[in-house]
């Protein structure tokens, strides 16, 4: 879609014509009702003009396509995104905004889908990366490489919440499926045949981390490397994940 045909970038309603019924916040409210309930493949022009009860064609009012809707269906959710207020202690902010993200991800899974091949740059999304950049405005690294960390944090906390969905889905949690696959790994280093994966979990602690702490401590690794003046120094973060 090109920028000009953008849903951003067009008008709500015509300047001519009725009024309409129904506003785009309206849809985006039934098509993420419908996606918590039974995922987003069950929502469709029809079934989003069912819940309003309205006829499907009413609905190109205010959408061209069903990808539009899904759009507004985004930023609606990461518009429940909450904003702490910056503290100057970088690493701090962005991990209180990727615990955020991850908060609304669980809370609304299908996005988890919805963002898989882009992430809709509505409103809400703008308001995330301005938090973000503010966060790290003080870090004297080049403004390219802090929107690619912002960039790379988002895709992290996506990776890190689809395993989170995936394994509860199975019925366990991410300590449960981690031990698991260590006890095969572990099974495969003590046959001798892969004498740097044996060294590896022989340094291994037996303690369980919780999903919280394993989070921070990714998130926090990452943006750590991301975000180094030069790509050398101590970034100075005063973090305390």
């Amino acid at each position: 879609m090109a920028a000009a045909d953008s849903i951003w970038l067009r008008p709500e309603r015509a300047s001519r014509g009725p009024a309409p019924g129904y506003d785009r916040d309206a849809l985006a409210a039934a098509g993420v009702a419908l996606a918590d309930a039974q995922g987003l493949a069950a929502v469709t022009m029809r079934a989003v003009a069912d819940a309003l009860g309205a006829g499907p064609a009413s609905l190109y009012r205010y959408i061209a396509t069903r990808e539009e809707l899904v759009e507004l269906m985004v930023d609606r959710a990461h518009a429940e995104i909450r904003y702490p207020e910056l503290t100057g202690a970088w690493l701090d902010d962005l991990l209180a905004l990727a615990r955020e993200s991850r908060r609304i991800t669980l809370a609304h899974t299908w996005l988890l889908d919805a963002t898989a091949t882009r992430t809709p740059l509505g409103p809400s999304t703008v308001a995330f990366l301005e938090h973000a950049l503010g966060a790290v405005a003080g870090l004297d690294v080049p403004t390219r490489d802090k929107l690619e960390a912002v960039a790379v944090l988002s895709a992290v906390v996506s990776a890190l919440t689809r395993t989170e969905v995936a394994q509860a889905r199975g019925g366990r949690t991410i300590p449960e499926w981690q031990r698991a696959q260590a006890a095969y790994l572990t099974h495969v280093a003590a046959e001798g045949r892969h004498p740097h994966l044996a060294a590896a979990f022989a340094d291994q602690g037996q303690d369980s981390e919780s999903v919280d702490r394993l989070f921070a401590r990714i998130v926090t690794g990452v943006l750590r490397g991301l975000l180094r003046p030069d790509g050398t120094g101590d970034p100075g973060d005063g973090a305390n994940a």
